[in-house]
This record gives C-alpha cells, structure tokens and sequence, in this order.
C-alpha cells in the first residue's frame, strides 16, 4: 500500500486552528483597509489641496489682476480727460484708480506667494505701472488746473505707448494666470476622476472581501460546525452508528474527535445499558416468580396453615380445660407452654401476613383526611386508652394523598406503642405534631414512656425485633417494622428522636403527593427478593 505523504506547508496549515485562521484573515484584511484607507485619504487630500488652490489663489489672482486693469484705465482715462481740458474733477478717478491699485497689487502679492513666476509677471506689470506714472500721470497731475496741460499735448505719442507696454504686461499676467487656473481645473478634474476610481475600488475590494469572509466562515467555521451540528443531531435521535468525520480547522477537527470518542462511549454504555437492561429483566421474571410464590405462601398461611394451627390450639385448650389439675404439675406447665405457644404462633401469622399486604393489598392512593383517620383510629383504640388513662393530644393534621387504611395502622401502632411502653405507675401523654417542610408535612408522635436507647433506635424497626421480653410486654416485635414500611411506601421516612430523652419520639415524614404506585411496588417487590 503506497502512502502519498502531504507536502510540509500542507501539514502545517492542517494544525491551524480557528482562531489562526481568524487572525491572518482579520491581519490581511486590514492591512488593504489600511492602505485603501491611505489611498482614499491621499486622494481627499489632494483634491482638497487643488480645489482650495484654485478657490483661494488661481481664480481670485486672476481676478485681481482684472480688477487692477480696470484701476489703470481709470487712472489713465483721468489723466487723459486733465490733461486735456484742465478740469479738477478728471483727477478724482485717477486718484480711486491708484488707490485701487496699491490695493490690488498688494493682494496679488499676497495671493502670489509662493510662485515665483508669477511675482515675476506681477513685477513686470508694477514696473510698467511705475513707468507709466512717472513720465506721464504723475507730471500732469501735479500741473496747473483751468487749462489743457501742455505735457499731454506733447506727450501723447509717449503716453499711450507706455500705457500700451502697461496693458500688454497685464494681458501676458492675466493670460498666465488664466493658464494656471485652467490647469488647476484640470488637474483637480483629473484628481476628481482618480479619487472617484479609487473609492470604487476601495468598495469593490470591501465587497469583495466581505465575499472572501464570508465564503472562508462558510468553509472553514460555519460548515464544518453545520456538518458536527447534523451529525450530533443524527445522533441524538438515536443513530448511534454514525460516524463523525473531523473537518474544517485544527480545533474543529479536535472538537469532532472529542465528540465522536463521547460517540463511542455512548455506544459501550447503551451496550453495557442493554446487556444489564436484559439482565434486569430476567431478574423481573425472577421477582414475579418469587412473588407468585409469595402470595402462594400468604394463601397458604392463611388458609391451610391456619387450619391445623387452630386444631391444635383447640385441642390445646380443650385438653388444659379437662385435665388440668389431673395430672402432675410438670404436665399442667407443659400443656399452658402448648396453648401459650400455638396462640403465639397464630399472631405471629396474622401480624406477618398484615405486614406482607402493606403497598400490596392496600394500595388506593386517594385525598386522606388526616383528622378523620387519627378519630376513627383513636376510636378503635378506646379501650387501651381508658385503660392506661392516656391523655392524648394532637395538632391539625393535613390533607395528604396517601392511603386510608395504611394511614389508618400507622397511627394505631405508633399510638399504641405509646401506650404500652408507658412507665409504671404513670399516665402516659401522648402528642402528635404535624408541620410542612417544602413538599413533605414531617410528623412526630412524643410520649413520656420508658424511652427507647440509642443502641437500639435502628434495630426497633427490624421485624421480629423485641427490646423487652414478651412476659414484660406482649406483641410481635412487628409494629415499628409495619409503620417503617408504610411510611417508605409513601415516599417519606421514619426514625427515633434521639434528643428526647424524657421518653420517645418516633419522626416521620410523608410525601403531600407520594410515588406511583407502580414504582412502590417494584421497590417493594426488590425488597421482598433480598
């Protein structure tokens, strides 16, 4: 098998990563901004420059010199109409036109400056002026009013031939002027036209570079993560077969690895998931079967074993009736160990079967009213508690959804508890407390009997776990047992307050809305397998 390998460049653009990418674009695209940007800012500039230059100086200096033209031949029309009749008042626009000329000089010597050869021209033209005045406007100025001026007469010839140099020095400026401004317009046409080009192009190359970016985030980003994006999503709707291929940058690549391994992973736990999802299965089965042969040995022991347990009983009882006192005293001990132990064992029986039939039998979860379960409950109890004298007190009790006669047993043992682990010699007081705790309403039932000690507050709840002997106290050792079981069936808890010390107080709490049914069963049925 021939292997091509990539060319070294080629290997090291594959471990460029998004963001290198995204810093050579941004870098390249900037520097062309950049230069665009100097370009268009030079082309601004320079059409600035030679609009200003021909606003500020080529048109007004052309102007000007117009301007000062007008002045000469006022000053020359002046002297003219003097020297000619003598008349004052020709005087009055020779002397505006040379004020206006001093005026106007100065201001293209201002405009000017800067170009040397057009102060040369302007010099020209002064020095024409300068000439001008000297041998003719300055002499007949100065001669006497009220009659011709003999200098005009005899000068004439001279005079327009020095006016004349004057006009044809100011028509070469102005000609020269007009040339320069002529090329300032053009220039600032040509400029105009080149700046226009360049902001084209500046526009063209932003377009074009938007296309760039955008193509290259289609390539290189956008793309490659639409394509991990479809690929996740094929996954997510349970294709896990599907095979992600790393495209697109260094980091996306990574990216699509990461992915594809969690891929991978996913497949091994929904293999695992599967093979433990069958083997929970069989162990369904196994737990149906069990608790088939459950209820075979529940109906068995109700049935046929209570049966011949009654038989027994009774014969028992009938033989301790007629022959008691008859036979010799061991006899009479062993015939009460017989009745005493046949009785034992059908409350035994009957306590295990109520225990078995907890979340089984009894399983109608409905709105309780706590208050009218704790009546009825205190009412089937009456004897015990006229008996003891218990004074037995209790808070509002809620409104739970929960099952009435489970609810029912757990008040009846727990009270009942209370009241026979009294200590002698004492009335027992009894107190049932309920409070809401978030979703759960926590209840404790304190007495002041004989207590319950640390050591033991888990065992208690044992089945068949007895603190006392039965001489002592009777019962099955099932009640606590009973009362745990309950409780957990209806998602709460149960245990002994250990801070009480002045007798006990079992805590428990229940759900305000316990699991489906369903669920404690299973959870029950569990149980039962262990």
């Amino acid at each position: 098998m021939t292997v091509v390998e990539k060319p070294p460049h080629t290997r090291e653009l594959s471990r460029w990563t998004t963001r290198r990418w995204l810093r050579l674009g941004v870098t390249v695209a900037m520097s062309v901004l950049v230069v665009l940007g100097a370009t268009g800012a030079w082309a601004l500039d320079r059409t600035a420059s030679i609009s200003n230059d021909l606003v500020d100086v080529k048109s007004p200096a052309l102007t000007t010199s117009i301007r000062l033209e007008s002045a000469l031949l006022n000053q020359e029309t002046g002297i003219r109409g003097y020297g000619l009749t003598g008349t004052a008042d020709f005087l009055d626009p020779y002397r505006q036109g040379l004020s206006q000329q001093k005026t106007y000089t100065k201001q293209l010597a201002d405009l000017l400056r800067g170009n040397p050869a057009r102060l040369r021209d302007l010099k020209t033209v002064e020095d024409r002026i300068e000439n001008w005045e000297a041998r003719i406007a300055r002499p007949i100025a100065t001669s006497p009013a009220g009659k011709p001026s003999p200098l005009a007469t005899e000068n004439a010839a001279k005079g327009k031939a020095a006016f004349d140099a004057t006009r044809v020095a100011m028509s070469a400026q102005q000609d020269r002027l007009r040339a320069d401004r002529a090329a300032a317009r053009a220039e600032l046409a040509s400029t105009m036209r080149l700046r226009n080009w360049i902001f084209s192009a500046i526009a063209a190359v932003i377009v074009a570079l938007a296309m760039i970016v955008s193509e290259a985030l289609r390539r290189g980003i956008t793309g490659p993560l639409g394509r991990i994006g479809a690929d996740a999503r094929t996954i997510a709707e349970g294709d896990f077969g599907h095979t992600i291929t790393p495209t697109g940058p260094a980091d996306l690549r990574q990216l699509s690895a990461e992915i594809e391994s969690m891929r991978q992973r996913l497949v091994r736990a929904l293999h695992f998931s599967e093979e433990a999802r069958l083997r929970l299965d069989e162990q369904s089965a196994d737990l149906k079967r069990s608790n088939a042969e459950l209820e075979q040995f529940a109906y068995v022991a109700s049935h046929d074993l209570q049966e011949p347990l009654r038989k027994v009983s009774s014969f028992t009882q009938l033989l301790q009736r007629r022959y008691g006192g008859q036979l010799d005293e061991r006899a009479d001990q062993y015939i009460d160990f017989a009745v005493d132990g046949a009785n034992r064992m059908q409350t035994l029986i009957n306590d295990l079967l109520d225990f078995s039939r907890v979340g089984r039998v009894h399983n109608t979860h409905q709105s309780v009213d706590l208050n009218t379960v704790m009546k009825r409950t205190l009412t089937a109890i009456s004897v015990s508690i006229e008996e003891s004298g218990a004074v037995i007190t209790r808070d509002e009790l809620p409104t739970l959804i929960a099952d009435s006669t489970q609810m029912g047993m757990l008040w009846q043992n727990l009270i009942g508890n209370a009241i026979k682990f009294r200590r002698p010699g004492e009335t027992p007081v009894i107190h049932i407390s309920a409070e809401q705790d978030g979703d759960f309403w926590r209840f404790a039932v304190t007495d002041n009997g004989i207590g319950i000690p640390a050591e033991y507050a888990e065992k208690v709840f044992v089945i068949f776990q007895r603190l006392h002997t039965k001489d002592r106290y009777q019962g099955s050792g099932i009640g606590l047992a009973m009362c745990k079981k309950i409780v957990e069936f209806h998602g709460g808890t149960i245990a002994v307050d250990l801070t009480h010390t002045e007798g006990t107080r079992i805590v428990f709490t229940l759900a305000s809305k316990p699991e489906e049914p369903g669920e404690a069963e299973d959870s029950d049925s569990l149980a039962a397998a262990h």
